[in-house]
């Protein structure tokens, strides 16, 4: 079976920002926790619908499309670092996790498209 770091990676973080939106209700915080929780599951599915991409180029779409939401997280997470709704431990590790999935994400939009220029369109 192959490893999928990035899927793997991604349902972590959808699953674990899950958690914090329920936490953040919970303290009757709805605006970014509704935010934060449509960006974060976005990766996730996106990268999931990735694999079952009809071309080249409808692959590097669903990897960018994760890739915005990821930097939205990102900024999402640091938000309600800086106003006290978590803390500083818990920011860090969620927004490390957002990092090595956008470093993966770019590595694989990089390939891609080097792989599109080189005009091989439909094998993904």
């Amino acid at each position: 079976m192959r490893e999928d770091k990035l899927g793997d990676l991604s349902m972590e973080l959808s699953v674990d920002v899950l958690q914090l939106t329920k936490e953040l209700r919970a303290k009757h915080e709805n605006v970014v926790s509704n935010q934060i929780g449509r960006s974060a599951t976005s990766i996730c599915a996106n990268i999931a619908e990735s694999k079952y991409a009809h071309c080249r180029a409808d692959f590097i779409a669903k990897l960018e499309i994760s890739l915005k939401e990821t930097n939205e997280t990102s900024k999402w997470l640091e938000m309600l670092w800086k106003s006290d709704y978590i803390g500083e431990q818990r920011y860090k590790a969620l927004d490390r996790k957002c990092s090595t999935i956008r470093f993966l994400l770019v590595k694989s939009i990089t390939t891609a498209k080097n792989n599109l220029r080189k005009g091989n369109n439909n094998a993904i």
